[in-house]
């Protein structure tokens, strides 16, 4: 496992749309180019287990989000889901990436779906080519926030937010953790100290307003799953209490000819909990929509 402090000194800071941003790139930048984009209340982190085997095929980009791990966390910001998308698009410029694939995870699907609905009303000129969705609260009626979450939502948010201590913070990753795929005391450390790094439980009340904004903007961004002009791929944990089976029900329900993969025995962090699996399904994925027609 790669730690934090590695895994930072492998990365840059990026002045991104007037943001401090933690940015981490690797691969060959001739490959094609994949864009992973994290969940809440976590950071790009959450990829390290993929990392080494994603980078032998493809030119890999990621950051941690606005308000979310080392990146900067402004106190009076909005945290709209539209802005992190804005902040992944400059990014991609900024490498001169045209075109792109995704594999995205919680908070960060609903970051997905805004890109993808970019595309789908012809308002980006990245283009993407693929996306892949790990557990994630896709469909708000759906999505089962944990007790915390609800809470942090309710006009009490704040005052619940400083009072979230490390040994409830590590309850409530065990709960929605597969029973045979525990978070290690490893795991656990290293999100407690990526949450609170730069006084981030500060404006976890306001970046938990993504579930409201799920609700205002779900014909939009359902829209984008339903309509996607490119292939869409599901890899998610049956066991997540959040996300987990009845949102892989709902997704086959909606969504034309289901791409899903069901990994039974995981819960709501899949790529944390079997990184390898999760790389081999995805890898699977993308072998599978570049192959000729009639192989």
């Amino acid at each position: 496992m790669v730690n934090l402090s590695e895994w930072q000194q492998h990365g840059q800071f990026e002045q991104l749309n007037g943001q401090h941003i933690f940015t981490r790139i690797g691969g060959n930048p001739a490959a094609p180019a994949l864009l992973l984009i994290h969940g809440f209340p976590s950071a790009s982190w959450d990829w390290e287990g993929m990392w080494q085997q994603l980078i032998e095929h493809y030119y890999v980009i990621t950051l941690d989000m606005l308000g979310f791990g080392l990146s900067d966390k402004p106190k009076n910001n909005e945290y709209l889901i539209s802005q992190q998308a804005d902040i992944f698009q400059t990014l991609l410029a900024k490498l001169g990436v045209n075109e792109y694939h995704i594999l995205a995870h919680d908070y960060g699907d609903t970051v997905a779906q805004e890109l993808l609905a970019r595309q789908v009303s012809r308002d980006s000129k990245i283009h993407i080519n693929s996306v892949c969705l790990l557990n994630g609260g896709l469909f708000p009626e759906t999505h089962k926030p944990v007790l915390i979450q609800t809470l942090l939502l309710s006009p009490i948010g704040a005052f619940v937010a400083k009072r979230i201590t490390k040994p409830k913070f590590a309850a409530n990753l065990q709960h929605i953790f597969g029973p045979s795929t525990q978070p290690t005391p490893v795991v656990i450390d290293t999100l407690w100290q990526l949450l609170t790094h730069n006084d981030g439980i500060a404006v976890i009340h306001k970046l938990i307003t993504y579930m409201t904004q799920r609700k205002q903007h779900r014909e939009r961004w359902v829209g984008a799953l339903v309509n996607s002009p490119v292939p869409v791929k599901l890899i998610a944990g049956a066991l997540d209490p959040i996300s987990g089976q009845h949102m892989i029900d709902r997704y086959c329900q909606l969504i034309p000819n289901a791409n899903v993969t069901t990994m039974p025995t995981l819960g709501h962090y899949p790529q944390v909990e079997d990184a390898h699996a999760i790389t081999t399904a995805y890898i699977e994925f993308r072998d599978s929509i570049n192959k000729p027609l009639g192989m």
